[in-house]
């Protein structure tokens, strides 16, 4: 049987006088109409085969639990309208027009199913119902009166629902996009600002010196940045525990922003660094009373804890940076080398940059030096941390991190040698080695029977050029590597630059069926207009967010955010650094995807992380508290 849909239909709403004060229906009529609602009654199931077969051949495919509601749908329908053409009131089918629209309206809202597909299938349900009303009239000899009474119904019907349809469409619509655009305002805040503390984090605070040089080169104000790093918090943080270290971060933010003006600018770049920027009136007596007075708001001693009685003191170094610059990252960069004085010279105190203060400068280029024979003398290598599925608490790949095993430095940290690599322009060939040799080890463990994938970090250096598109293909070709194993992460950061060119050379290796991870996210500024623009399969939510999970509700609120924009996006979600039950019972209530961090595995060298997957057991720690997670 072929069906034709009309191109359009009257944008009328169904008006109830249109039945209600048409001519009485004679006893004859009346009955016609009983039976003929009734028989069609009868083929509910009839009605809802053919609307399948006929909008399962247009080629328009839904997932399965979208497919059931619309048959649930097209049944609830079929037998309102019947029994109204049987004579038991309006009132019957404009309840089910109700539920009808309101479900199709959430399904278009959603993004199930557009509202195209919903009013097409709408039409297909009217064209074979109308046609079994046909047959059924036929078969049992009702009059062309009743048939046509019971067509018009039947339209009636429709169209009352289709517009409810739109109604509905446009509420849930409205209700969704005001929601996106306050995860979007959330997510832009958590972008400039500090998760534990709340204060500008460093985007924020290069964005305000900027500003501040500005103003100063035009008026030609003094400015000034002090650089503040806590002199034990290392100390305190392994004899008292994270815990009480973050709640000290707290109050030393707090501590700090009570003593400079509402004018000055105070953030904190990271771990127990703080910085404040001063500029024009601040300055009168000079800079150095100002790292006095933060100096003197430090003295007293905190207490901390619920109850207060761990009594924590601190001290901080202070270097102090005043005076013009080109940009905002000079001036923190002399600020910096003066604290590192103020540390040497006993700490406690405060120094002032000079230009005399060149040995830091000095040490820099030698380990450029050092780090520029690295790779050829294989002193690089990889460490490899596990990442778990966290529905199952099963591993199912790692991430490739650098390691530089120096002769006379010893093992060096990526912290000290990175930003080095990625200022010099060394990174691009300290990556394309990352990358080929994390294929390598990769494919040598699935040869031997792990399936496991490989997470590689690529640098904004390596995005700069189509070389990496080529180093890619190239390490899946050597290594034998399938594309769907390799994993590319970038941050969020270098996401945003150049969005054109990075969206382009993305799309490129995702061509080669490699997946796209965004690193840190959270901690930059795209928006979900710019997400959408990417090749993105995940989503690896920075450990600045799982770390503040010990701290307050916020976090949960902050994660919540996260996981549910992955989810509205179809786009994995993965925590980085989760430490403890806490932080792993909140992302796993929340349904975040994957994870990594201590509590899981310390990067592995390749022997060690080959025995973690021959070895691993779901530890009981990890479900007790949950009481079973399969339950």
């Amino acid at each position: 049987m072929n069906r034709t849909m009309p191109e359009q239909l009257p944008n009328l709403e169904p008006d109830r006088k249109q039945v209600e004060v048409s001519a009485p229906a004679t006893d004859a009529l009346a009955a016609d109409l009983r039976r003929l609602g009734e028989a069609t009654c009868a083929r509910a199931g009839d009605i809802l085969s053919e609307t399948v077969v006929q909008t399962s051949q247009s080629g328009q495919i839904v997932d399965a639990p979208v497919q059931r509601r619309f048959e649930e749908i097209c049944t609830g329908s079929t037998v309102a309208v019947a029994r109204w053409i049987a004579g038991e009131g309006l009132e019957v089918t404009l309840d089910a027009s109700r539920d009808t629209s309101r479900i199709f309206g959430e399904l278009a809202a959603h993004r199930a199913a557009s509202l195209h597909e919903v009013t097409r299938r709408s039409l297909w349900w009217r064209n074979v119902m109308a046609d079994v009303l046909r047959e059924c009239a036929a078969e049992l000899g009702v009059s062309a009166e009743a048939l046509s009474r019971a067509l018009n119904m039947l339209q009636l019907s429709l169209e009352f629902s289709l517009l409810r349809v739109c109604e509905c469409f446009e509420k849930e619509r409205e209700r969704t996009d005001q929601e996106l655009e306050r995860r979007e305002e959330e997510l832009a805040f958590l972008a400039t600002h500090d998760p534990l503390t709340g204060l500008p984090n460093r985007t924020l605070i290069i964005d305000r010196a900027e500003q501040m040089l500005g103003r100063s080169s035009r008026s030609q104000t003094p400015v000034a940045a002090l650089f503040i790093d806590l002199d034990n918090f290392k100390a305190i943080n392994d004899t008292l525990g994270h815990k009480v270290g973050d709640e000290l971060l707290q109050a030393v933010a707090a501590r700090l922003d009570a003593a400079v003006r509402g004018a000055d600018a105070l953030g904190r770049l990271g771990g127990d660094e703080f910085v404040v920027l001063v500029e024009d009136a601040a300055l009168a007596a000079g800079p150095e009373l100002v790292a006095e007075r933060l100096l003197q708001a430090l003295k007293e001693p905190f207490k901390l804890g619920a109850d207060e009685q761990t009594t924590v003191t601190v001290s901080a170094s202070i270097g102090v940076a005043a005076g013009e610059r080109v940009a905002a990252a000079d001036l923190l960069r002399d600020a910096d080398i003066a604290m590192y004085r103020a540390k040497r010279d006993g700490r406690n105190g405060f120094a002032v940059f000079e230009s005399a203060m060149k040995d830091t400068v000095q040490n820099r280029m030698e380990l450029e030096m050092e780090l520029r024979k690295a790779l050829d003398n294989e002193e690089f290598l990889l460490a490899y941390q596990p990442t778990l599925d966290l529905s199952n608490m099963r591993p199912t790949g790692v991430e490739a991190l650098v390691r530089w095993q120096n002769p006379s430095r010893g093992l060096v940290q990526p912290d000290a040698f990175i930003p080095l690599l990625e200022e010099t322009g060394l990174i691009v060939d300290v990556g394309r080695w990352v990358l080929r040799e994390a294929c390598r080890q990769a494919a040598e463990w699935r040869r031997a029977g792990h399936s496991i994938d490989m997470a590689v970090n690529v640098s904004g250096r390596q995005l700069d050029t189509d070389q990496l598109i080529e180093d890619v293909e190239a390490a899946l070709a050597d290594s034998g590597l399938p594309p769907g194993a390799l994993t590319i992460e970038i941050t969020e950061t270098t996401l945003m630059s150049n969005v054109a060119e990075t969206a382009r050379r993305l799309a490129a290796i995702k061509a080669l069926g490699v997946r796209i991870a965004i690193d840190d996210f959270g901690t930059g500024y795209s928006s979900l207009a710019h997400l959408q623009k990417f090749p993105v399969d995940a989503l690896k939510i920075d450990r600045s967010f799982i770390s503040g999970l010990k701290h307050n509700k916020e976090g949960e609120t902050l994660i919540h955010t996260l996981v549910q924009l992955g989810k509205a996006l179809s786009i994995e979600t993965f925590a980085e650094g989760i430490e403890d039950q806490q932080e792993l019972s909140v992302l796993m209530d929340e349904h975040c995807d994957s994870g990594q961090g201590f509590l899981f595995s310390r990067p592995l060298d390749a022997d060690s992380a080959q025995a973690f997957f021959e070895s691993w057991a779901q530890p009981a720690a990890l479900t007790s508290e949950r009481g079973g997670a399969s339950d």
